[in-house]
């Protein structure tokens, strides 16, 4: 049987989760399809997801169907959780993108939908909510050819909209109106159909516009629309129909070299993880013995493969499935399986969180258990970037946003009994390198505690280049463990720059090393104090780079959304100066009928209070989209963020802390 594994997307409240219920029921999974409001639907298993009527974890469920298993897997809709959408776009063979027929596109519908064409994923858009009282199917479906891909061709049409006998009636193969719309959209991407059409237009047949429909639907060129209603079911059978048909299941050698890649984390009763993982390639059985993470190696002690609904026990899993898995007691989410995919899985596709908070716990006993419950939130989602400050006995999570933030409050108070309480959001700014600066110390000369050699240079690198590291000596001219040390720590203390801030986009240069061979006493006993270790490169490597970036120098840059605010006509003039105060640059504006369409930036920290405003200024009728685009250098003096380990920077408290000792001047 072939396999596909389906995204359900979706803005918050478009319906996706009573769309994944719909779906089981009408593949015989369920008796009656859950509802959100009653809060039993089989994707949304968390007692907040329940309370709250949201997805908060990505969630999956299987039903057969024309001899296909299809792994349906729910994902957040809400902004906040886009971390957990990311982490299952590598995984999928196919994507249902689900757009409200009263609501439109929204800012999530825009961000997913250029996000699943970039990575080239096969979609389908479905239109739901047509029995809804304002529902307008032809609208949306013009929203989405202006707004999101002008790729798409609806495979029907709605009759009764807005009301509960609401239906979707397929397009019949002969209707000239459709034939023509499927004619002008695959032929631009099919020059043997353009040509056997010019040469005689009866050789588009609906065989043939069929056959170039799933060709083109499958490599991600066109999208088909239908639309229908997850709460009645109508065109539900008809989604059905076309993702079995229309969207590529998935293919692999059962054979060949494991390569999977784990997308989900979560704690079993007991408290043991579990990894839920794609198979790309190869076989896994239990009581096998696998390497995962790029080094670490664990026995499979149990496994099950999601089919007929849930996860089902069993001895193996091939290429293709989704497969829970016990005993990997090290596993992270984006660890690999045996050999890396062909297709990476790990890679980021969104920006990353631009907030930050300090959680505080109400019982001051409850500092280490807190510390406990975050670290394996941090497991479930690492994107929270958990930092913790032993010198000022803080713990800080980075967000999304403020309703991530209050679940993190409810999950730590009801999973784990620990109540808390935050301190205000910040923004997460970065530094990048402005210049050119080099710094060396050199093994047995003073002011040098450390027996080692290690010279850097630091350089601005290519914007979103991350941070690369270069061996400017021969590869072995020291030992690969020194080697490795000095690369590690330069990562680690990039981490905090000049002010605090993560360093970004920079080039760091090994110019110098050296060491000191293992030596050993007459009798054979190993001298430490006379032989270098991976340690003294450990401990020396932050005392260079410091100095090395200060002779650089950084700049602090903040990150910033890039925004669209649609808003009646007559509020403009009392938008503007909101906008100007909360320091938006508007880019343009384009007025539409009786409403304005205003574009600009925004700094990330300036979104919230943007939202919070805006209902007030514009009657309730304001949308605004925002969403990651860029950094640029802060304006004014620049913020800094305390340090949380022992400062480079200052030479004296520095080697009392790692080494007890201090040599030369502060």
């Amino acid at each position: 049987m072939k396999t596909l594994n389906l995204g359900i997307l979706a803005h918050v409240d478009a319906g996706k989760t009573s769309l994944t219920e719909r779906l089981l029921h009408s593949a015989g999974v369920i008796d009656e399809p859950g509802s959100v409001d009653a809060g039993n639907t089989r994707t949304d298993t968390l007692a907040l997801e329940r309370q709250r009527g949201i997805t908060i974890r990505s969630a999956v469920v299987s039903f057969a169907v024309a001899g296909t298993t299809v792994n349906l897997i729910d994902t957040p809709g809400h902004p906040d959780f886009i971390a957990e959408v990311e982490r299952v776009l590598g995984v999928l063979d196919g994507a249902i993108l689900v757009v409200s027929a009263v609501e439109g596109v929204q800012a999530q519908t825009r961000l997913l939908a250029r996000t699943l064409h970039r990575l080239g994923i096969p979609t389908l858009f479905f239109v739901n909510k047509v029995d809804r009282a304002g529902a307008d199917p032809d609208r949306v479906l013009r929203q989405i050819a202006d707004r999101l891909t002008p790729e798409v061709v609806a495979l029907g049409r709605v009759d009764a909209t807005g009301t509960p006998a609401a239906r979707w009636i397929p397009h019949p193969p002969g209707d000239p109106g459709h034939r023509a719309r499927l004619v002008d959209l695959l032929s631009a991407h099919d020059d043997a159909l353009l040509a056997a059409y010019v040469a005689d237009e009866r050789a588009a047949t609906p065989d043939r516009l069929w056959e170039a429909l799933v060709a083109q639907t499958a490599r991600a060129r066109v999208h088909p629309v239908l639309a229908g209603s997850a709460v009645t079911g109508a065109g539900v059978d008809a989604l059905i129909d076309a993702v079995t048909a229309l969207l590529p299941a998935t293919a692999g050698d059962d054979h060949a070299p494991l390569s999977g890649t784990v997308f989900k984390v979560e704690r079993g009763p007991a408290g043991e993880k579990v990894a839920y993982a794609r198979i790309f390639a190869g076989t896994l059985r239990v009581r096998d013995r696998i390497r995962f993470g790029g080094g670490r190696e664990a026995r499979i002690t149990a496994l099950a493969v999601f089919d007929g609904g849930d996860a089902t026990p069993g001895d193996a899993a091939g290429a293709g499935r989704i497969v829970r898995l016990h005993g990997l007691a090290d596993v992270r989410v984006g660890d690999v399986l045996g050999v890396p995919p062909e297709r990476p899985a790990g890679r980021r596709h969104f920006a990353p969180p631009t907030l930050e908070t300090v959680v505080e716990p109400v019982r001051p006993a409850d500092r280490p258990a807190l510390h406990a419950a975050l670290a394996q939130l941090a497991e479930q989602d690492p994107l929270i970037n958990l930092r913790q400050d032993d010198r000022r006995r803080e713990i800080a999570v980075s967000l999304y946003g403020e309703v991530q933030k209050e679940v993190i409050e409810a999950t730590l108070a009801g999973d784990y009994g620990v109540p808390v309480t935050f301190r205000e959001t910040t923004t997460v700014c970065v530094e990048r390198v402005v210049g050119v600066g080099a710094a060396v110390e050199w093994i047995g000369r003073d002011p040098n505690p450390f027996l080692g050699t290690v010279g850097l240079r630091v350089e601005p690198g290519p914007v979103g280049g991350g941070v690369e590291f270069r061996l400017g000596i021969e590869l072995g001219s020291m030992p690969l463990a020194f080697l490795k040390a000095v690369e590690e720590t330069v990562r680690e203390t990039l981490g905090q720059g000049l002010h605090g801030w993560a360093v970004i986009d920079c080039v760091v240069t090994l110019t110098h090393g050296g060491y000191w061979a293992r030596q050993s006493h007459a009798h054979g006993v190993f001298d430490k104090s006379m032989s270098s270790t991976a340690g003294d490169f450990r401990n020396l490597t932050p005392l260079v780079l410091m100095t090395a970036l200060s002779r650089a120098g950084t700049r602090v840059h903040e990150p910033v959304h890039r925004f669209r605010l649609d808003l009646p006509g007559d509020v403009v003039g009392a938008v503007l100066p909101v906008l100007a105060g909360l320091g938006a640059v508007p880019r343009g504006s384009t007025l539409r009928g009786t409403s304005y369409l205003i574009e600009g930036e925004v700094p990330a920290g300036r979104v919230h209070a943007l939202e919070q405003r805006l209902p007030g200024l514009t009657r309730g009728e304001g949308v605004l989209e925002a969403e990651f685009d860029h950094y640029r250098p802060v304006r004014g003096p620049a913020p800094s963020r305390p340090r949380w380990d022992h400062d480079p920077l200052h030479r004296k408290e520095y080697l009392l802390a790692v080494a007890r000792r201090v040599t030369g001047p502060r």
